[in-house]
């Protein structure tokens, strides 16, 4: 098999999660408290796997995925990526001025961490509003290269965001 066709990390993670969470009501149970500081070393037996736990930086984007796809109790990666999801939660998408505050609210992050609390109550109204499976995989590589070029990170989901159309617009 080629190194193309190789899962990348994120992509290991997001399938190691959903097998896991499928598998195992403890460990899906442990993985949901992965996003509060108080609880979050339930998951580190999991998250240990993949990364340094000691490290906040690494640990707070894996524990935020991992406990979102709990929470959503995922059974596959989705396609839409971030910025879309957003636009996809109203009805005006990206003309919607509460889409475009969310939207700023991420892009004026400057830390991963940072990121990761904005993220949190936005993963439940995407899964509440417009019911669509996030690219977890994607998320998380962007999250995980946040800290070392975050303008890049921000721009493709800006990117995101304004290119999404809705199917009235393609008509």
């Amino acid at each position: 098999m080629s190194e193309v066709n190789q899962p990348n990390k994120s992509e290991q993670f997001v399938a190691f999660i959903i097998d896991m969470t499928q598998k195992n009501n403890g460990a899906a149970a442990a993985l949901k408290r992965a996003d509060n500081a108080a609880t979050e070393y339930q998951s580190w037996e999991y998250l240990a796997r993949f990364i340094d736990i000691e490290k906040a930086y690494e640990r707070t984007p894996y524990a935020t995925i991992a406990s979102a796809m709990a929470k959503a109790k995922v059974t596959q990666n989705g396609t839409t990526r971030i910025g879309e999801a957003i636009a996809r939660c109203y009805d005006d998408g990206k003309e919607s001025d509460q889409a475009k505050a969310k939207l700023r609210r991420l892009l004026a992050c400057d830390t991963v961490e940072e990121v990761c609390r904005v993220l949190r109550p936005l993963f439940g109204l995407i899964h509440a509003k417009a019911q669509i499976q996030l690219n977890y995989a994607d998320l998380l590589q962007d999250l995980r290269y946040f800290n070392l070029d975050n303008q890049r990170v921000k721009s493709r989901w800006a990117q995101n965001f304004y290119r999404h159309y809705s199917l009235e617009d393609n008509a």
